[in-house]
């Protein structure tokens, strides 16, 4: 937050965004962005369509969603797994995506922390009803042919 605030000092005509890793999950946090001065903002991946209307009801920013990728196990923001086990934040933007891993519990089953990918590739339309204005696909950490592929469908 202190380096937004000197940012708007320093540069008041430079654009603001807001990353995920801001962890805005409502209309109150996006509210404070927008009050900050940030022109845009990208929303946690874990709203549903419902929470993401009323947060575009209540604000004039530009909004950016997911719609392809990772889907956090913990709350976008707030996860603390990557950087206990590789030392590398994923508040950060540095997650190595501990939580995809097959891990074991004491009766030897494997299981993933986390789903592969979320995806709302079917729902672009109603997202654009809403008033969403930009749509977003991670490719940190992927090959040059999948971000092709998800762009392509």
């Amino acid at each position: 937050m202190g380096v937004a605030r000197l940012a708007r000092q320093i540069a008041p005509k430079l654009h603001l965004h807001a990353s995920t890793q801001m962890a805005v999950h409502n209309v109150a946090g996006a509210k404070l962005l927008e009050e900050m001065g940030f022109s845009r903002i990208v929303l946690a991946r874990e709203l549903s369509l419902n929470e993401m209307k009323m947060i575009r009801e209540a604000i004039n920013a530009e909004l950016e969603v997911f719609v392809h990728g990772a889907h956090c196990m913990i709350t976008s923001g707030n996860c603390y797994l990557s950087a206990m086990l590789g030392e590398r934040s994923g508040n950060r933007g540095l997650c190595a995506q501990g939580c995809r891993l097959n891990w074991t519990n004491t009766h030897g089953r494997e299981y993933a922390l986390s789903l592969k990918d979320m995806s709302y590739l079917d729902n672009i339309k109603d997202l654009m009803e809403i008033g969403i204005d930009s749509f977003k696909i991670e490719g940190r950490m992927k090959k040059a042919e999948y971000a092709a592929g998800v762009t392509a469908i």
